[in-house]
């Protein structure tokens, strides 16, 4: 990031501990939603070339396959990306598309793309990038997700354009159940049909919605560094992943932002164990349900649950 901004001429600091600063949760700043969503503003300055937002694309890829993953769904969004104006969304996630699947196939890894959209933006970005998301199902775009600040923005006036998207074939994933509570859960899985939770995790505030995620068997994307520096829990420790493992619920460990909140996936799965005493079994279960719960055809999803199934065995 630092290279870019020295390239770019950004109007950014130049050095990597100031940039840092501004970019991601560090030590010392306040564990709470609107810090972390602060650092989103100075990222979206970074989108300033088509050559920025293929490198950054490329990076993430390769940061992914590096770290082991096998299978990435990769979240971006549009309206971000074409914040500068420059250029719209349209051309930005070709871009992505192209960067992603030059990156997979340098890699070695497997790239499915979410298409992000925001509450606190309007219904035209959203319906706009929908669109977008529906025409590129052939080149890798998999789903569409709802995001943002689920408090002060409700998900209800974009159910008909998560319907649109779900209608062409894409899967559906909302956060919800992160800031607010179960209520949110409740309304993304019967209102708007949602095929995954993103975080999900005060699901557990009310024992119907436990109920009813389960019966559905509804997947959530639970993100344990997230939680923890968003001020969501008040330590590690106190993550409710166990809990909802206990009560049945489809859990899968994601990364959230990994560039903001320096996280790995891998490092996720070491907070399993150290901070929450999951086992290696338990473990290997997640990421079988992650297999299961990727947006992917029923073969690949088979094929990827063998994949893991055998190098469980092998070792």
């Amino acid at each position: 990031m630092v290279e870019i901004v020295r390239e770019a001429a950004l109007p950014l600091p130049k050095d990597i501990e100031s940039l840092r600063k501004l970019v991601q949760v560090i030590d010392g700043d306040p564990k709470d939603p609107e810090h972390f969503l602060s650092k989103f503003k100075n990222i979206r300055l970074f989108f300033h070339s088509p050559e920025i937002i293929q490198r950054i694309t490329v990076e993430a890829v390769e940061d992914a396959a590096r770290d082991q993953v096998r299978y990435l769904e990769l979240r971006f969004t549009p309206a971000a990306l074409a914040q500068s104006g420059v250029f719209d969304m349209e051309d930005a996630t070709r871009w992505v598309i192209d960067a992603a699947v030059e990156a997979a196939s340098a890699h070695g890894i497997e790239v499915g793309l979410i298409v992000s959209v925001n509450r606190h933006e309007s219904l035209e970005i959203a319906e706009e990038a929908a669109r977008i998301a529906a025409d590129h199902i052939q080149d890798g775009v998999v789903g569409v997700d709802l995001a943002g600040d689920e408090v002060e923005f409700p998900a209800q006036p974009f159910r008909s354009i998560l319907a649109s998207a779900k209608q062409a074939g894409l899967g559906l994933t909302i956060h919800a159940g992160e800031w607010a509570g179960a209520e949110n859960v409740r309304q993304a899985i019967l209102e708007l049909e949602a095929d995954r939770i993103g975080h999900g995790i005060r699901v557990l505030e009310d024992p119907q919605v436990v109920s009813l995620a389960r019966e559905r068997g509804i997947p959530f994307e639970v993100s344990i560094d997230s939680n923890f520096l968003t001020g969501i829990i008040p330590s590690l420790n106190a993550h409710p992943l166990s809990q909802m493992i206990q009560a049945g619920l489809q859990t899968v460990l994601t990364t959230d932002d990994p560039s903001v909140l320096g996280t790995t996936l891998s490092l996720e799965y070491q907070h399993a164990i150290d901070h929450l005493g999951l086992s290696l079994e338990s473990l290997k279960g997640i990421v079988l349900t992650a297999a299961q719960a990727a947006f992917l055809d029923p073969h690949r999803i088979s094929q990827l649950e063998s994949e893991f199934v055998n190098l469980f065995w092998r070792q």
